[in-house]
């Protein structure tokens, strides 16, 4: 009888097979760990079972475990996809779960259609210079090459609905109903919000995404990991609570530092799916994307345009991060007071009403509590309303915050007298690519007054 790994350690580990796991003490025990060859003698089975290698690490084995703040949150959010829970229509949170279930179904369908596009421009290339091109570079051969790697993300989009599905509990006939009904008017699967979801995995999840997230990360866990010198103490854990937080990296980072109860919180589906799929799926790197195939512009090469990036880079632990899902201006009605600080990163310029936000932060926090803010000011669509930093820094302080004194090392003060520090952060997803989107983020710190 033959195993191979990777094996749930729980199946095989015996005093053997344990004194050959050898901790990764640069990280904590984070890191796979081969095990190599070994008979293992398992009760019931003859003769003894050869192991040609297991990988396991000390978070691996803890990812499964859900508390019950984690249970309570999805009875709660179940409750909010029932239909009979609010008016239907397609701001229903389960239309938008099967909206974003729909596109990620239809990625290869909605990708080709560009591919396909792209291809018949190339017919207008004369043939002269099309044997050129092909002569020289097989300029052909890249739709391809294309059309095989959009077939390979499919199948892992295939795998993320699988999942949801399943987290969510939603048959796949009234996935297919939905589909249908939708297809009938003439509702197409949305494309551009599924492609970010998977470039949002390199940005949060692989080993490309450290640049960027070194950009602002640092910043932002040195300032809580100061702010809460004594969350282990008798007052108990620091909460904190992440709005618009995407696929959650920046919680699971601070959750690292120990003494904190992370909240993040994400309003759109597609994130939220893309999440549940890595909860499940926690191992590190046992999966994969090519997150650039379906764009290009600003490639030094096909290689960089068609690189596959492994993910997650580290175990994703479930356990150490609560994911809220839903408005964040709802969804924390029963919770005034209730988080000590509260971080919105890359997050207020995304509202619809910014000073709705601010109502939320402020009914959130405790007198005392604090306010962190880092990334820029990039307004969306028909926003109601659109501030200046110097706007935002009056209307906050009229509302009882005050702005408090930050390290320099953070940036320079963006304004002659104030608190708030400026820091270029690069938000573009390709490390690779040439061109370079990045945002002179704003930086502070704010106490609720009492």
């Amino acid at each position: 009888m033959l195993l191979q790994g990777p094996i749930w350690a729980g199946l095989l580990l015996s005093s053997a097979l344990a004194s050959k796991v050898a901790p990764d003490t640069e990280n904590d025990a984070t890191k796979l760990v081969p095990v190599e060859d070994v008979l293992v003698e398992i009760p019931g089975v003859d003769p003894p079972v050869e192991v040609h290698q297991v990988f396991l690490t000390v978070q691996d084995l803890a990812t499964r475990k859900e508390s019950p703040r984690h249970t309570q949150e999805k009875n709660v959010l179940l409750g909010r996809l029932d239909r009979g829970h609010g008016t239907w229509g397609p701001n229903h949170p389960r239309h938008r779960l099967l909206d974003s279930l729909y596109g990620f179904q239809n990625y290869f369908d909605r990708n080709m259609e560009d591919l396909n596009r792209l291809k018949k421009l190339y017919k207008n290339v004369s043939r002269q210079q099309k044997k050129l091109v092909e002569s020289t570079i097989q300029y052909s051969s890249k739709f391809s090459k294309v059309e095989h790697l959009l077939a390979e993300n499919h199948r892992l989009c295939q795998r993320i609905v699988d999942t949801a599905l399943d987290f969510y509990g939603v048959e796949r006939s009234e996935l297919d109903d939905h589909i249908k009904t939708a297809e009938k008017n003439g509702k197409v699967a949305e494309k551009v919000s599924v492609s970010q979801a998977l470039k949002h995995v390199v940005r949060d999840w692989s080993a490309e995404g450290l640049g960027e997230r070194k950009d602002a990360f640092p910043c932002l866990l040195e300032t809580l990991d100061g702010l809460f010198p004594d969350r282990e103490g008798a007052k108990g854990l620091a909460k904190i609570l992440l709005p618009g937080a995407g696929l959650g990296r920046l919680g699971h980072e601070l959750s690292g530092l120990g003494g904190f109860e992370i909240t993040s919180n994400e309003w759109s589906m597609y994130m939220n799916v893309m999440y549940r799929f890595l909860e499940e799926h926690t191992a590190t790197a046992a999966e994969s994307v090519y997150p650039f195939v379906d764009y290009w512009s600003h490639h030094v090469s096909n290689a960089d345009m068609l690189r596959k990036v492994s993910f997650p880079d580290t175990p994703v632990n479930g356990s150490a991060v609560l994911l809220v899902e839903g408005d964040f201006t709802t969804v924390f009605q029963d919770k005034a007071g209730y988080f000590d600080a509260i971080v919105t990163h890359f997050f207020i310029d995304t509202a619809r009403n910014i000073i709705s936000y601010f109502d939320t932060i402020h009914k959130l926090l405790p007198p005392g509590g604090y306010w962190i803010n880092f990334g820029p000011l990039l307004y969306g669509t028909a926003p109601f309303v659109q501030l200046s930093l110097e706007e935002i820094i009056a209307v906050a302080e009229a509302m009882g915050f005050e702005l408090l004194d930050t390290p320099d090392k953070w940036g320079g003060l963006t304004t002659e007298g104030g608190k708030v520090r400026g820091w270029e952060a690069v938000y573009g997803f390709n490390e690779r690519a040439l061109t370079k989107n990045a945002y002179q983020s704003q930086f502070w710190i704010a106490r609720k007054r009492a």
